[in-house]
């Protein structure tokens, strides 16, 4: 049963439901998702689904440590108060209750899981928040007993009463599920919600409900146009129904579309997003995800700080090994922008959006083939360990910090695919600005076939459907930039994923600090080697992507739940916190 089935069930309130007392589990019945005849096979509807989803919905701007634990949360929280406020209830809430379950309430505290549904309640978003103020407004929250819903209604709030852990109950429809019931001041229900954040910083939804069982997004019939959009956009419930004009379900269908079409993996992808948006708006959106991911590896190599947070009091590595390897694009210079990506091919210094010469500078109406034309065969000449490693542990100790980062495709997971691509754009590309364009699309193509056969959340499939999926998209993007062709970019992912299947997620203490940031730095040495591998062969190999896709999935759901995300089995347990 897929879960865009299992949340279709849904719950009417009565404005008679009281809190009494703060402690006690409010009175609001859970939704059950439908029982299913197992004998009744799904598939026929299923095949009608493809794995087309944007690019910019796969990679998304937020902070850390977490995106399906800190970013979806905090989505999740801003729609709710963007609900209330577009149906006039906001002035109305008195107080608030906020239920995690499941991995949210295990590994939540370490993850930043409350913090972030604070500040999505207070209007702030992932994208926009104002990383450098968090900590001390959620001071103020916790002293102060107090919220401010949207930045304008203020509230009583109690993060030590109102905010519960379920620590040995989820909801049915997914792991990482939470719920937020606002009251007025007699303590009767106004609204009622339950989110479910599945990974990537993606979240999925009841269509939140009013007392009396009144539907939030489609209150009157003229708006239902209009908001339909709005919360598709919000939600990414409905990313199966987006048009694409190349669509493909699985491995297969892509490698056989691109034969039919005489298309790269990246062409398909750019020709699927210029049904959503305009070829300059493609490229502003692709370089600013890698400013933000190469701002990250900068950040994190440059930085003063020694030691992460959190209770185990993991010192910071990436400065040390970065200032180890005596060379290298970042320096403490003002003449550094948060745009330049390094030396241009006349060996001057310029911000890819500001670049005369640069994709920024082009016309919207040049065909796919030149803006991604096809390349020359290259070979590795340079070691890449010690480059990749301090690149990638640089991304994740600034995730850990709760710096701002990539969804790629999980915050988790942040580091493999930046420290990959700034590898190739240092010593081996020639035309750093298609090189980007061209890895980002193609990874993002191997990124969807993933989150459509399997998932992309650790508390469902363990760590390999994090920092192995990164890797797989990593494999991918890295042979294609090396003039790899489809058959190798297809093996290079699933070579990616076959060697990290049945990793587990165990970060300790609920931190995503051990083992998560090494498990980066392996996944991004695993990537070149994988790609290399596929380069060194002739595309035909037995094991395909679906089949690894598929064996991943599998593998997950036969995972204890003690592994995916829940801090109760692994390292978790069995290295001493204190």
């Amino acid at each position: 049963m897929t879960l865009s089935k299992a949340i279709q069930s849904s719950c009417s309130f009565s404005t008679s439901a009281r809190r009494s007392d703060p402690s006690l589990t409010t009175p609001v019945p859970t939704p059950v998702a439908p029982e299913v005849d197992m004998s009744k096979s799904s598939q026929p509807e299923e095949e009608t689904k493809h794995a087309v989803v944007s690019t910019f919905d796969l990679f998304s701007i937020g902070i850390g440590p977490s995106s399906s634990h800190t970013v979806g949360p905090m989505r999740a929280a801003k729609i709710f108060v963007t609900d209330l406020k577009d149906h006039h209830v906001l002035d109305k809430v008195a107080t608030l209750r906020i239920d995690l379950f499941g991995s949210l309430a295990l590994t939540g505290i370490g993850h930043g899981t409350p913090d972030s549904i604070l500040m999505g309640m207070e209007g702030e978003s992932p994208e926009s928040v104002e990383t450098s103020t968090i900590q001390s407004r959620l001071k103020a929250i916790d002293e102060q007993k107090a919220l401010t819903l949207d930045s304008t209604n203020r509230i009583k709030f109690d993060p030590s009463k109102d905010l519960v852990f379920h620590y040995f109950e989820s909801l049915p429809q997914h792991p990482n599920g939470m719920r937020f019931c606002a009251f007025d001041s007699k303590g009767d229900l106004l609204a009622t919600n339950e989110y479910f954040s599945i990974g990537g910083g993606f979240v999925v939804n009841e269509r939140t409900q009013l007392a009396h069982g009144e539907n939030v997004f489609y209150k009157g019939e003229q708006d239902e146009k209009t908001k339909a959009n709005k919360v598709i956009s919000q939600t990414r419930t409905s990313q199966d129904l987006a048009t694409a004009a190349l669509p493909f379900t699985n491995a297969t269908e892509l490698l056989e579309l691109c034969r039919r079409e005489n298309m790269t993996i990246a062409q398909v992808v750019l020709e699927n997003e210029l049904r959503w948006r305009s070829m300059e708006e493609i490229k502003e959106k692709t370089f600013a995800i890698w400013n933000t991911m190469d701002n990250a590896i900068k950040n994190g190599c440059l930085s003063s700080d020694e030691m992460l947070p959190g209770r185990l009091r993991v010192r910071r590595r990436a400065p040390g090994l970065y200032k180890k390897l005596l060379k290298g694009l970042y320096t403490t210079s003002p003449l550094y922008k948060d745009t330049t990506i390094g030396a241009n091919q006349n060996g001057q210094k310029g911000g890819l959006l500001g670049a005369s010469n640069g994709l920024m500078g082009q016309t919207a109406e040049r065909g796919i083939d030149k803006v991604l034309p096809r390349r020359a065969v290259k070979r590795l000449m340079l070691p890449a360990l010690d480059y990749l490693s301090v690149y990638a542990i640089a991304v994740n100790e600034e995730n850990a910090a709760g710096g701002r980062v990539v969804t790629a495709p999980t915050n988790g997971a942040a580091g493999v695919i930046p420290a990959v691509l700034k590898y190739y754009l240092e010593f081996i590309s020639d035309n750093p600005e298609q090189d980007i364009m061209e890895f980002i699309l193609t990874t993002a193509a191997i990124g969807m076939l993933y989150k459509r056969g399997a998932s992309i959340s650790a508390a469902e499939m363990g760590c390999q459907g994090e920092v192995g999926v990164a890797c797989s998209m990593a494999s991918a993007g890295f042979a294609a930039v090396m003039g790899g062709t489809v058959q190798q970019v297809e093996n290079a992912a699933e070579i990616g994923m076959e060697h990290n299947l049945g990793l587990t997620c165990d970060p300790i203490d609920g931190l995503v600090q051990i083992p998560c940031i090494e498990r980066n730095a392996l996944g991004a040495v695993k990537a070149v080697t994988a790609a290399q591998l596929a380069l060194n062969g002739d595309g035909h190999h037995r094991v395909t992507l679906d089949q690894v896709i598929e064996t991943m999935r599998q593998t997950g759901n036969d995972m204890q739940a003690k592994y995916k995300e829940t801090s109760q089995g692994g390292l978790s347990v069995c290295v001493p916190v204190c």
